[in-house]
């Protein structure tokens, strides 16, 4: 598989002194789906501003479809291929309109105007908006702002889509409805998707999850394999997702489930499993 982004002993202080990253070195292949974890201030977001240029490693790598977010010549290039969806979506929308607020990014790079109206209908449709083009943002609620905001990101036709801790002020159904659109463009549209989270539920989904702690990566590899290291995790200050806890309460229980169970699906179908057997 390619490797469309590599970070290599990237470090990074604020203040040149206590380093907010610490020699951290991964890979993400094309079209895969990367989740982000650990407890507040671990540096994640820190991290998620080095993968496309808004900061410069004080030391170390990062590279983009191999364009070096260091070399200025190269930004462009890294930033045009990495969109990144911060936390509060109404930091993020800048016109009346949501259809002008899509084709803002893609008027900016000098993109015909033609163009950009199929770039608008590919985005709003890609998050489902496609009805809402002609509203006001301000009308609109939170998980449907952050959808405005990832089409707004979509219309520059990135290859990495990096979410920022992007659900973090969204209700249960924002979230929802944001995780729905991000699954879809990693499977159907093969966007590459790194997911900074502090909700285990939506690390689950992931094809692989790091996890960081104090600026270094402590921990990577499948959710089954990081989540089945419990101990660990809740040593640097981070739980089990709900349905793992529910899971480990059914079987203190004296129930005969399986232990690796991730997701709310897989948890209804191993119930069910034991209602018919009983």
């Amino acid at each position: 598989m390619e490797k469309i982004l590599k970070v290599e002993n990237a470090s990074f202080s604020y203040d040149k002194q206590n380093k907010v990253l610490k020699d951290i070195s991964f890979e993400v292949e094309r079209g895969e789906y990367i989740a982000i974890i650990g407890h507040n201030g671990s540096g994640k977001s820190t991290l998620a501003k080095l993968l496309n240029g808004l900061l410069v490693a004080d030391s170390g790598e990062v590279t983009v479809a191999n364009f070096s977010a260091k070399d200025k010549k190269s930004l462009f290039e890294v930033r045009k291929r990495v969109g990144v969806v911060f936390q509060n979506p109404d930091n993020q929308l800048v016109a009346s309109i949501v259809e002008d607020d899509v084709a803002f990014g893609p008027e900016n790079l000098g993109i015909e105007r033609k163009e950009i109206g199929e770039r608008i209908d590919f985005a709003l449709k890609a998050v489902g908006m496609e009805e809402f083009r002609k509203v006001s943002p301000t009308r609109l609620s939170g998980g449907q702002k952050q959808r405005i905001a990832i089409a707004g990101v979509l219309a520059l036709k990135p290859e990495i889509l990096v979410l920022d801790e992007s659900t973090a002020m969204l209700d249960p159904q924002g979230r929802k409805e944001v995780l729905e659109v991000v699954e879809k463009l990693n499977e159907e549209e093969k966007v590459t998707v790194i997911a900074i989270t502090h909700y285990m539920e939506e690390a689950v989904r992931a094809d692989r999850i790091l996890v960081i702690n104090h600026g270094e990566i402590v921990m990577s590899g499948t959710p089954k394999e990081v989540f089945a290291r419990a101990e660990e995790l809740r040593e640097i200050g981070l739980e089990l997702p709900p349905v793992c806890q529910i899971v480990s309460g059914l079987i203190k229980k004296g129930l005969q489930i399986e232990k690796e169970i991730l997701t709310e699906e897989e948890l209804l179908e191993a119930l069910c499993e034991l209602l018919q057997k009983n």
